[in-house]
């Protein structure tokens, strides 16, 4: 359900930075959105297309950039990639990993109509 939170927030960035443009209309959203943050990408289309109608971002198209998930083994210095669930380093079996990337969320960009 928080998606429903996050799909309002990503309308107000895009209303207030097309109405500073003087769009007509909004076109695309693209948003990254890392492999371990819990966002469901179809839940924020069925939200977005709910709460966009009647405003500029109407009709808009959200795109989505899915950032993987990898890790940074402290013990031997390994960088790897996880495939979905948390696993321990491929080189030496440590669990002692820090996230290097896939939490990231942010809307990256906006196309608009002027």
């Amino acid at each position: 359900m928080h998606e429903l939170a996050v799909t309002e927030s990503i309308l107000q960035i895009a209303e207030k930075h097309s109405l500073k443009a003087n769009a007509k209309k909004v076109t695309d959203i693209f948003l990254v959105i890392g492999n371990l943050s819990s966002i469901v990408d179809d839940s924020v289309v069925f939200y977005w297309e709910m709460i966009s109608k009647d405003t500029v971002c109407e009709g808009s198209v959200i795109h989505f950039n899915r950032i993987p998930a990898t890790m940074y083994c402290l013990v031997c210095d390994n960088t790897f990639e996880i495939p979905g669930e948390l696993i321990p380093c491929p080189n030496c079996g440590s669990y002692q990993l820090k996230i290097q990337s896939g939490e990231e969320f942010f809307l990256e960009s906006i196309e608009i109509e002027r």
